[in-house]
């Protein structure tokens, strides 16, 4: 393994253009007529059967800041209907409901994740979805939808949390893995020909400007974990997942299955990322080492 220098810092390549949306609007997308308030269960129209080439999308109501990325976590509103014969199939997350966690992902449908990408936070959307992008040609039987059938979907974006910690890069002590970031800020780690720590040692490499954790919080995570002894990457690295997670931080959390570092995240700021040593454990357990991104509270 290679020896990590004195002085460990946070790296990252040079940062890749935002991509294109996914999907824009279109003729089919055009016709979907949607009323009411963000936040609200929409009242929703069109003609049918809406018969979609692609994946489109209209806006409804204008969000802030960036279109949703491949990897990145929402909680939306949504609203789903068949688009061949106009029956409602789902309306969930508005109002007093908890909004839905959506990932953009290859474990959403491509309609939903194409769709989204063209919207940000606070943004309502009205997306159209062919069959192909949908639930193809076996269609959903206990939704009621056909092989042959389009979707239609209203989405309001209620949060939307960052795809990486975005803090300022920090230096780290002589001796702690040396962590190295791609472009999309998947950490690469240098684990130093040293024998581990022999108590849990947090390192801060990026110190984020957002909302304090704290104790019992639910918190959106991006982690990869490493073997100290071999480098090997743990199961469970949300970045071979294809998308972040959330945990409950607490000293209580590792015991009731959560990650062996979720008590070290209370009063750390949302957009840090951290380094965390974990020992060997009396349970079989190997030391280990995270790179944990804190990217937002639920």
């Amino acid at each position: 393994m290679a020896t990590a220098t004195a002085l460990a810092i946070t790296l990252s390549g040079c940062s890749a253009p935002a991509p294109e949306p996914q999907a824009t609007a279109g003729a089919s997308s055009d016709l979907i007529e949607v009323r009411g308030d963000f936040g609200d269960a929409p009242k929703v129209d069109f003609p049918t059967p809406v018969s979609p080439g692609t994946t489109q999308c209209t806006t409804v109501i204008e969000g802030d800041g960036e279109n949703l990325i491949e990897g990145q976590q929402a909680l939306v509103g949504l609203a789903v209907y068949n688009g061949t014969t106009g029956d409602e199939i789902q309306v969930v997350g508005f109002g007093d409901e908890d909004p839905v966690p959506v990932l953009l992902g290859s474990n959403t449908l491509p309609g939903l994740s194409k769709g989204l990408s063209c919207t940000s936070e606070g943004s309502r959307v009205a997306v159209v979805v062919p069959p192909e992008d949908g639930f193809g040609e076996e269609g959903n039987a206990s939704l009621g939808i056909s092989g042959d059938d389009s979707l239609v979907v209203v989405f309001d974006v209620q949060r939307a949390f960052m795809p990486r910690a975005n803090g300022t890069p920090q230096l780290t002590r002589d001796g702690f893995p040396a962590v190295v970031l791609a472009p999309d800020g998947r950490p690469g780690i240098t684990v130093p020909d040293e024998a581990p720590f022999e108590s849990t040692e947090v390192e801060l490499l990026k110190k984020g400007h957002g909302e304090e954790v704290e104790s019992g919080d639910q918190v959106v995570v991006h982690y990869t974990g490493v073997n100290w002894d071999e480098g090997t990457v743990l199961d469970g690295s949300t970045w071979e997942q294809g998308g972040p997670t959330a945990i409950i931080v607490g000293d209580d959390a590792a015991s009731q299955g959560g990650p062996p570092f979720a008590s070290s995240l209370e009063g750390v700021t949302v957009g840090s990322q951290l380094g965390i040593a974990v020992p060997a454990d009396d349970a079989g357990n190997p030391a280990t080492f995270y790179v944990v991104d804190v990217l937002g509270v639920v």
